[in-house]
């Protein structure tokens, strides 16, 4: 942002000219009309730029998450004595952080505010959020670094252990399945107990597959997302990052990871797993599930809700197979509470974070049907997952957190890593193209990418 761009952003936030006369300067000075939609509503909302007794935090939400974080703020309100007043502002998921990163630049972003697993590490490097190993290991702390599985900081954390924001709540990634498509497929004994068992190996979970093939229903939907590519390399033992995440790709060097991945290929070649990247547009893995043409689908705790209002749907979840038929690492979708850099009000923007992420906080949140699990390990925050049995082993999804890990830093400090990632694997799991000359001209590019990343993050 130029001189005279920030000059007339200053103007405006001030008051010395009215929003008219923005949009018309702003315009003149090449200002997207993106941005300049972003910079009114934060002006207007106020943010990092508002008054001293006023905290804005904002998150991505759909539309039965809104109420929920309106009332956690009102009670927070209500309950706290401070002086300060917390302000919600919810904000869709399309453009999300594109428009956090136009607030930030601007100087009129949120205090307090999500940050996905994906885009955490590029406010670290460009220093938009505050250091918060201080305030966590403080007295104003409602929980410790070490309440957390130390797996889940991803990007969050640096290689030097400096921490710029606290999972907010957290979704490992498992199998789910109708039970009816199986049952139908001649399948008599279910994969929960099979875990339960410790048989769930990945011969057992290709036995039930090629029985939901044998019916013309596709075994499984392979969603197109990176993390769930290496998925199944972990919980085969392969290791896809060195360095504990932090270093170079280097699946396709490692046997484990081959194996697995040459495995998916074989088996979407065959048809028997559908990726989802092929799928018609508009038509969605869940649905596929809850209508009966597919044995299983991978997600988290986000699709109970939608099984929960299927009529008849006979669902139920279990953690991803493994060799050895024991709960094997998988990855966890995170988000983050980070704190803006410039906000006038630190320990009050981190009281609303440690509040928020803390047992009561998540309890407070998720409880009634929430739609993820708590990232931090508290009996009494993990009960919203347990309680009324649903799915029947709902116990697998805490499991899965405790076993489980964040985005690889690696990948989350490599900006737009991931979504190559994915593009690479397009050609794999569509062309056929041959996965270890992939991967290995892939790694040419990617681990230079990687390197400058960690360097950025220090």
């Amino acid at each position: 942002m130029n001189t005279d761009q920030s000059n007339l952003m200053d103007d405006f936030m001030k008051g010395k000219i009215g929003r008219r006369t923005f949009v018309r300067q702003a315009t003149a000075l090449g200002i997207s009309l993106s941005s300049i939609g972003a910079i009114m509503a934060a002006c207007t909302t106020g943010g990092s730029g508002s008054s001293s007794d006023s905290i804005k935090w904002q998150n991505w939400a759909n539309t039965g998450e809104i109420q929920r974080f309106k009332d956690f703020t009102a009670n927070y309100n209500k309950t706290h004595n401070t002086n300060v007043q917390y302000t919600f502002i919810p904000s869709a998921n399309n453009n999300y952080f594109t428009k956090i990163l136009t607030q930030l630049n601007g100087g009129v972003g949120p205090d307090v505010f999500y940050a996905g697993d994906g885009d955490v590490g590029k406010l670290v490097a460009n220093k938009t959020i505050l250091e918060l190993n201080d305030l966590l290991s403080s007295s104003k702390s409602k929980e410790k670094a070490e309440d957390y599985n130390p797996a889940l900081w991803g990007a969050a954390k640096t290689q030097s252990g400096k921490i710029f924001g606290v999972p907010v709540d957290c979704n490992p990634l498992l199998l789910w399945y109708n039970e009816k498509v199986l049952e139908d497929a001649g399948v008599t004994t279910m994969p929960a107990t099979l875990a339960e068992q410790g048989k769930w190996t990945r011969d057992a979970f290709q036995e039930v597959i090629d029985k939901v093939f044998a019916t013309k229903k596709s075994g499984f939907i392979l969603e197109a997302w990176a993390l769930q590519f290496w998925a199944w390399c972990t919980v085969n033992g392969g290791k896809v990052y060195d360095k504990d995440g932090y270093g170079d790709l280097i699946a396709q060097d490692d046997p484990k990871s081959m194996e697995a991945l040459t495995w998916l290929s074989n088996n979407v070649r065959q048809k028997k797993i559908v990726y989802a990247g092929s799928l018609p547009k508009g038509q969605g893995s869940d649905l596929i599930l809850i209508s009966g043409q597919t044995g299983f689908v991978s997600a988290g705790r986000w699709l109970l809700p939608e099984f929960k209002a299927a009529n008849g749907m006979k669902y139920d979840c279990v953690t991803f197979p493994s060799t050895d038929g024991k709960i094997a690492p998988a990855p966890v979708a995170l988000a983050y509470m980070v704190i803006n850099a410039k906000t006038k009000l630190k320990d009050a923007a981190f009281d609303f974070l440690t509040n928020f992420v803390s047992a009561d906080g998540q309890k407070f949140r998720l409880s009634g049907g929430g739609n993820a699990v708590p990232s931090i390990q508290a009996a009494d925050a993990e009960k919203v997952v347990t309680d009324g049995n649903d799915p029947k082993h709902a116990q697998y999804l805490l499991d899965a957190r405790n076993a489980g890990y964040g985005l690889f830093p690696a990948e989350g400090n490599a900006p737009g890593l991931s979504d190559d990632i994915k593009t690479m694997f397009d050609g794999i799991w569509l062309q056929n193209k041959d996965i270890k000359t992939s991967l290995a001209n892939f790694a040419k590019t990617a681990n230079p990418r990687i390197q400058k990343g960690q360097q950025d993050a220090k």
